[in-house]
């Protein structure tokens, strides 16, 4: 690390090696961590909503600071990605400092932010802001946003009613107004199995398949013709790609079955609906009688395996220029590719945005890290914003 690179304070880095020690992959409990959360608010005199999904030992966490009405909600998700043939050069679960840099999984996406929300309890307690602060932490973010819903749900029952949502995903501490709508889709296509020398007598699920994912991608295809871009966005279309399939044990056998995913990510005026029609009506209209003409059992199913809004906030949205000199920077706002929860806040009517430390490209991979310097940025970020009210 140069000299001229920051450090958070060592209570962030404490309570960081704390939560990157909580092995919260998406497919595991993440209430140990909650609790711990729990047990260290209370110990600053602050009490907290638990909310659950259907699945066991799944929380979600939600925490005021302060008093009044409306406020700014700091929002993170608690659950990280697999580590599973990933080739780590440390322990992913424990917090190591190399070279300068945090590694850890999570250090980026995204217990840093949350690492500094709560090292920052005390500063916030002490600040001058008139409204309140609250945090929002939430569970199965990464496999489509499932924690958020029941949080948001019990935020707007107890009529909490903030002013503005800032979502701390890796930004690089830039003001982010905007990320597209994603949606993954299941499509079991059934036929009929045969031996292969009778081919004709047999509805080959894997060819009917590659139809369907054909016509996905003439769709994909178009819109990258003629759909109305949006130049904010690194990929300025909308777009739709078939990303696994299943099918088939034998050579000589047609096979009777065959499951693929599709995924779907859509600019804001895109109708994510209008396309799933045009896709469902292929396949219903065209595919399913040619098939059925054969082996009368024969069908095709598409279903919705998750999906996360997409949001957009104006650039001169009160909260954009709030967060602007809570960054202290005049960098333009700008787009993200990858989802997050401010879509769910924004659908509750609460204006929301994304401001949070750590690269999108340090993520996800083995050796996630995030620099030093930016924790201690948003630690900055968070001391401003417990002096500042939004206007």
């Amino acid at each position: 690390m140069s000299a001229t690179q920051r450090r958070p304070t060592e209570q962030t880095i404490d309570i960081l090696r704390q939560l990157v020690a909580f092995p919260t992959v998406s497919r595991d409990p993440n209430d140990a961590l909650i609790e711990w959360v729990r047990e260290y608010l209370a110990g600053h005199g602050i009490e907290s909503r638990i909310t659950r999904g259907a699945e066991p030992g799944k929380s979600n966490l939600f925490a005021t600071i302060g008093d009044g009405d409306g406020g700014i909600v700091l929002s993170g998700h608690t659950d990280v990605v697999p580590v599973d043939d990933q080739n780590w050069s440390t322990d992913p679960f424990t917090l190591t400092e190399r070279d300068g840099l945090l590694y850890g999984r999570g250090t980026c996406d995204m217990k840093g932010f949350v690492a500094v929300a709560l090292a920052k309890v005390p500063r916030l307690l002490a600040g001058k802001r008139t409204a309140p602060v609250h945090l929002a932490f939430s569970f199965d973010e990464e496999i489509g946003c499932k924690g958020a819903p029941h949080l948001i749900a019990d935020m707007v029952k107890a009529g909490i009613r903030p002013r503005g949502c800032i979502v701390g995903e890796p930004s690089s501490m830039r003001a982010v107004v905007g990320h597209k709508s994603g949606s993954v889709f299941n499509v079991s296509v059934e036929g009929r199995e045969v031996h292969s020398s009778l081919a004709p007598q047999g509805v080959n699920a894997l060819e009917y398949a590659a139809r369907l994912i054909c016509h996905i991608r003439e769709v994909a295809e178009r819109l990258q013709r003629e759909e109305e871009r949006h130049e904010g966005y690194e990929v300025p279309f909308s777009t739709l790609q078939t990303c696994v399939i299943e099918a088939g044990h034998a050579a000589n056998v047609v096979p009777a079955r065959c499951v693929f995913r599709f995924d779907m990510r859509t600019l804001p005026w895109t109708d994510q609906a209008a396309l799933l029609d045009e896709i469902r009506n292929f396949a219903d209209e065209v595919l399913v009688p040619e098939m059925r003409a054969i082996a009368p059992e024969a069908a095709i199913r598409i279903d919705r395996k998750g999906s996360v809004p997409g949001f957009s906030i104006d650039e001169d949205d009160p909260l954009v220029r709030y967060v602007q000199r809570l960054v202290g920077s005049n960098a333009e706002p700008g787009h993200v590719t990858f989802g997050s929860e401010a879509g769910l806040f924004s659908q509750a009517d609460v204006p929301s945005i994304i401001c949070g430390p750590g690269s999108i490209s340090q993520a996800h991979k083995p050796d996630e890290y995030v620099a030093p310097e930016q924790l201690a940025l948003c630690e900055d970020f968070i001391d401003r914003l417990a002096d500042t009210d939004i206007d």
